[in-house]
């Protein structure tokens, strides 16, 4: 017959879900089993260009909501045997068709029995998207982190493969699952491998410290300016206590305040369409900023400080990689409103025996820093050439 995909089904359930998900049966009078040709057609997005990812150089294609396609821009950029990819069915009524996704050879034998297991062990009524999966297979539900990453380039999904990990692909959604993670992978773009990597130095050196300055900056603020003044320049806290000179509420709460009205502008402006998303956010947040200024409910240097906080959570290249700061943003804030910088440094600590104990199927999620690994931490601060990597093509530049 021809078409590409004719199988057997032996059982009657079975035949029942294939036709239900629109491949036709032939059944023949006198025989045991049934053929199923998959003849189903489903109206589908174009590939196009990501818009939560989006790159200056490297490719323009996205995945779609079609699991065949997704599975096709894969099979087209790794052109190997070692290719693996294993089909699983999860979801009592929708009967969500989910690939999972690995280099024979290169991915780890146990994260890959471990995601097996997890897979098969899911039991819900129906799988809408990759994050009914991600929630239930994903080691600590609990912690701000997460430990799987989300993506829909093919590019990145290609790159993690190549790499060792695992890839889980979910028919009715264009974003892939990508694992094991770990906390630098939410800050690394896919830029970062299509510059010169003489540039990628400064881009991660500054993406790295605006990410500390995303959620440490409001409660630093507080804590120099209500506790440790003496830390300050004295011009600097004149010009700062002459600013405040009229605001009715503490420190704290001005910050607070602000964030809170900087978060909700920027909720807001994610959910209008894109035309006037990025209108309202910014037209909102400088006339908001600017009435409250002029009415004296809060002081100049606090705008500035939200302004600076809010830009430097914008350099993180994945958005669900700036979910944690900004949680982290007000624990820090409220730690520090109580105790100065002694709670500031309460918070951090507890920040990072956090992320020393999170594990991602198996990965610790500060790798190759702790626990420190000289082979990968080549690509953890300095982008190294890839032919310093190592292999045949490190030999063939050094001869």
């Amino acid at each position: 017959m021809p078409l590409s995909n004719v199988k057997t089904e032996t059982s009657m359930a079975g035949l029942v879900k294939q036709i239900l998900q629109g491949n036709a049966a032939i059944l023949a009078d006198g025989e045991a089993s049934a053929l199923v040709a998959q003849v189903q057609a489903y109206e589908q997005r174009s590939i196009q260009e990501p818009l939560k990812e989006s790159t200056l150089r490297g490719s323009k294609e996205g995945f779609v909501e079609n699991i065949r396609a997704n599975q096709s821009l894969i099979r087209r950029r790794i052109v190997h045997a070692d290719l693996k990819m294993e089909a699983f069915t999860i979801g009592e009524y929708t009967q969500t068709e989910v690939a999972l996704v690995y280099m024979q050879g290169l991915a780890d034998g146990e994260v890959l029995a471990s995601v097996r297991e997890k897979l098969r062990g899911i039991e819900l009524k129906g799988v809408i998207d990759s994050a009914y999966i991600e929630e239930w297979i994903e080691n600590n539900s609990f912690s701000l982190f997460s430990q799987i990453q989300n993506t829909e380039r093919p590019d990145i999904v290609s790159a993690s493969l190549l790499q060792g990990k695992i890839a889980l692909l979910t028919d009715g959604t264009p974003f892939a699952l990508v694992l094991p993670v770990t906390l630098w992978s939410g800050l690394q773009s896919a830029d970062d491998y299509f510059e010169r990597f003489v540039f990628v130095l400064l881009t991660r050196f500054i993406r790295y410290v605006m990410t500390f300055i995303s959620f440490a900056l409001p409660a630093i603020y507080v804590a120099l300016t209500t506790f440790h003044p003496e830390m300050v320049p004295s011009n600097l806290m004149i010009s700062i206590a002459t600013a405040r000179e009229n605001s009715p509420f503490p420190t704290v709460i001005e910050v607070f305040l602000m964030m809170f009205v900087f978060d909700g502008l920027q909720e807001a402006g994610v959910h209008l369409p894109n035309q006037l998303g990025p209108v309202v956010s910014i037209i909102g947040a400088l006339v908001i900023g600017q009435a409250a200024v002029e009415a004296g409910i809060i002081s100049t240097p606090i705008i500035i400080v939200i302004s600076l906080t809010g830009v430097a959570a914008y350099t993180i290249p994945r958005y669900s990689a700036t979910l944690p700061f900004r949680l982290l943003r007000y624990i820090l804030l409220f730690i520090t409103g109580l105790l100065g910088f002694v709670g500031f440094a309460y918070g951090i600590i507890f920040l990072l025996i956090h992320l020393v104990m999170l594990e991602s199927f198996g990965t610790p999620y500060l790798s190759p820093l702790a626990p420190f690994d000289g082979r990968r931490i080549k690509d953890l601060f300095v982008r190294y050439p890839f032919w310093m990597r190592g292999g045949k093509n490190q030999k063939g530049r050094q001869s």
